[in-house]
């Protein structure tokens, strides 16, 4: 059955209006009780810095913002490999009645509670116990969070060097020129040829056409040999370059310099002429972008195509640059410039996928990924789905947004309906349009780009028949089947064409960002037939997109885990806990900088995407307890129901999960050799369920004997642990 995007994109958006109009209603008069009676601490505490009462749409538009990072963009597109309408299900069902209930309850009790962080309401609505575990809890899901979004964006800028297995073989198009060159004292580098042949096995199914050009990297001493099928045999230590994105890399940097300028102006130039300063910096970000296109050939090139170390290393520099600067001066206007291209290339992209109607390539269930074995996550889709799509169904992450700035600056409490639940909703419809995106990739093209090179040969040799399956799929442009081709002729595949119009190696670039980039400029481009010259634009206007937010998240997170460590350090010594000392600022940032840095340098999108998805759903877990306690303490007990269920499917969930990571890829780390991260990522991860242990523990004990009288804390509450 062929299924296409406007029928699914049309019944999401009918679903997600009904599940506002009616379920959030009765949260809102049943469940949290909220009353435009009582006075918010917006006014209670207002200062004109961290509490300010606020419009209600400049606060959805502040809350959307900081809750919407690349998470829902990038765990949809991931879960393709499931399939299409495992993730669809579980973003429409989980956000309506998991995801958009966890925020809306966590922000209307913080809000009745004097504005307290998620920390501290567990601790005067559980006990101490289970704030200590929830203040741990939460230092860890930023740095994981942390790492899950910046190995994003490297797997997208950065170079890579992908390793070729020693003994396969390098077949030239008939009639092509061998060419190499050689640098004193460095590797000899051979320019293959497009129409190039891979053969790592005896089978048809084992081997992959290079429809593109690239450069092979061997050791100085060595050079490629004749192999007797013909071809040349790879020797050991035989890399295929990977160029990092220059022009995507061009385009980030030019951000915070707009960025430094946008709060400049609003802030000193014209202050208070926030929207004026934000469509000028949109409009700056627009033209940057375009000009990124003549970065790559020109003698900027190399100053912006950066390997990946080089792209760590300047991330994690500019993390901690920007968690120390004052906040005006950096986070604040990417903040604003953030919101304005998020929300309306949210909008650009629901009217695209409408008028293109693009037909969703991706099967609706994948039988060959359904048990595990998949290229991004290699598990079931029970427990996997619910791990890798997260942001857009249920996230943990954001509980610490509805229980930080946003409590403080609601007007009255009815507003919480909008802020908390509206804006999950949009987030959940932000990834209903990145799967879309990626479900309308045709099949070879999505798995060329989620497929890692270096892990190809034995990826497609441990799944015979998704081989044969990947090889039946090949096509080229036209719509020809690589065996109708005459003779010697290379097919010419979209994605190579791809690669010609944006300027960039697209194959084995795992991680999402890539995929996703591609969808959008598909979709871009059949929405507005006659305008193709522009995909190369639309590509790095995606990456840009993609990425500003990442960042946006990075700097904010880091300030955040700053704020913690600094806590933790002041109980050790004081002046170490002085958030205006510089030397205690920095040396906290350090540590943070240094914890998700190490996770990007030394894993991978398959390893930290699983390590983010599940410390992610355990702090829902926390946050949903959390709330749930507070109900049975205020004598709504009959209403939680609503919160234990989502609450008992993610444990369920994270807890597979967690023995399937344990069990298996860890404990295959340390077979395998790599004892430290092995024990090191078990660790962590019985770390994190422990803390959700001591709180559920806490918790229930409550539940079955609750007090008669609220906690202190409820109305009348001193602001505390902002």
């Amino acid at each position: 059955m062929t299924m296409h995007a406007m029928p699914v994109m049309v019944g999401v958006l009918a679903v997600l209006t009904i599940a506002l109009r009616f379920y959030s209603r009765f949260l809102a008069a049943k469940v949290a009780a909220l009353d435009d009676t009582r006075v918010t601490p917006a006014y209670r505490f207002e200062d004109g810095q961290n509490f300010d009462p606020t419009n209600r749409w400049v606060l959805f538009g502040h809350h959307f913002a900081a809750i919407s990072g690349a998470g829902p963009l990038i765990g949809p597109v991931l879960a393709i490999q499931f399939g299409y309408l495992p993730g669809l299900i579980w973003i429409v069902v989980g956000v309506c009645l998991a995801g958009a209930v966890q925020d809306m309850m966590v922000l209307a009790l913080s809000t009745q509670r004097g504005g307290r962080s998620l920390a501290s309401l567990a601790r005067t609505e559980i006990g101490r116990p289970a704030g200590i575990a929830a203040t741990i809890a939460i230092l860890y899901i930023i740095i994981i969070a942390l790492a899950g979004l910046g190995v994003v964006v490297v797997k997208a800028l950065g170079g890579e060097e992908v390793a070729m297995k020693a003994g396969t073989v390098l077949a030239y198009p008939e009639g092509a020129e061998v060419k190499s060159t050689m640098t004193v004292g460095g590797p000899r580098v051979y320019d293959v040829p497009p129409g190039s042949k891979y053969r790592f096995g005896a089978d048809a199914e084992h081997a992959m056409d290079f429809h593109e050009s690239f450069r092979l990297a061997v050791p100085g001493d060595q050079f490629l040999t004749s192999a007797p099928e013909g071809g040349f045999l790879l020797p050991e230590k035989a890399r295929r370059l990977v160029p990092g994105s220059s022009w995507g890399t061009f385009t980030i940097a030019m951000t915070i310099p707009i960025a430094l300028f946008v709060g400049w102006y609003m802030y000193k130039l014209r202050p208070g002429k926030v929207v004026e300063a934000s469509l000028i910096g949109a409009a700056m970000v627009l033209a940057v972008t375009g000009l990124g296109g003549m970065v790559p050939g020109s003698p900027l090139e190399p100053y912006f195509s950066l390997s990946r170390g080089w792209t760590v290393a300047a991330l994690a520099a500019y993390g901690f640059i920007a968690a120390v600067l004052p906040v005006w001066l950096l986070l604040l206007p990417r903040d604003y410039l953030s919101s304005f291209l998020k929300i309306g290339t949210i909008f650009l992209l629901v009217a695209g996928v409408i008028i293109a109607n693009p037909k969703l390539e991706a099967p609706a269930v994948n039988p060959f990924f359904a048990n595990g074995g998949g290229p991004s996550f290699n598990g079931p889709i029970f427990p996997y789905v619910f791990i890798c799509i997260m942001c857009g169904a249920i996230s943990g992450f954001h509980s610490l947004v509805a229980s930080g700035t946003t409590p403080k600056m609601i007007r009255r409490e009815s507003d919480v309906r909008l802020i908390g639940y509206g804006s999950m909703l949009m987030e959940g419809l932000v990834g209903v349009v990145a799967l879309i995106a990626a479900a309308a990739l045709p099949t070879a093209m999505y798995y060329d780009i989620n497929i890692d090179l270096g892990k190809r040969p034995d990826f497609l040799a441990q799944n015979p028949d998704f081989a044969q399956f990947l090889k039946a799929a090949e096509f080229d442009m036209h719509g020809g089947h690589a065996h109708d081709l005459a003779p010697g002729t290379a097919p010419t595949s979209e994605l190579a064409a791809m690669e010609r119009d944006v300027q960039e190696s697209l194959h084995g670039r795992t991680g999402g960002a890539v995929t996703l980039a591609v969808g959008m400029a598909r979709i871009f481009t059949e929405a507005l037939p006659g305008l193709g010259a522009l995909k190369g634009f639309w590509y790095h206007f995606a990456i840009m997109f993609e990425a500003l937010f990442i960042l946006t998240t990075i700097d904010a997170g880091t300030r955040i885990a700053r704020f913690l460590v600094q806590e933790m350090l002041g109980r050790a010594w004081k002046p170490l806990g002085d958030l205006d000392w510089a030397p205690a600022s920095m040396l906290a940032t350090g540590l943070v900088v240094l914890g998700w840095g190490y996770f990007i340098a030394t894993g991978s999108v398959e390893t930290i995407w699983p390590m983010f998805g599940l410390a992610n759903q355990l702090l829902a877990v926390i946050a949903l307890a959390v709330v749930t306690t507070a109900l049975y303490n205020s004598g709504r007990g009959r209403y939680a129901w609503t919160t234990i269920l989502p609450m008992a499917f993610v444990v369920t969930t994270t807890a597979t999960a967690a023995y399937y990571e344990i069990s298996g890829k860890f404990m295959g780390m340390i077979r395998a050799g790599d004892v430290a991260r092995g024990w090191l990522n078990i660790g962590l991860t019985a770390l994190m369920i422990g803390c959700v242990a001591v709180i559920l523990a806490t918790s229930v004990a409550r539940w079955i004997a609750p007090r008669p009288a609220a906690l202190e804390g409820e109305a009348g509450a001193e602001p505390s642990g902002a």
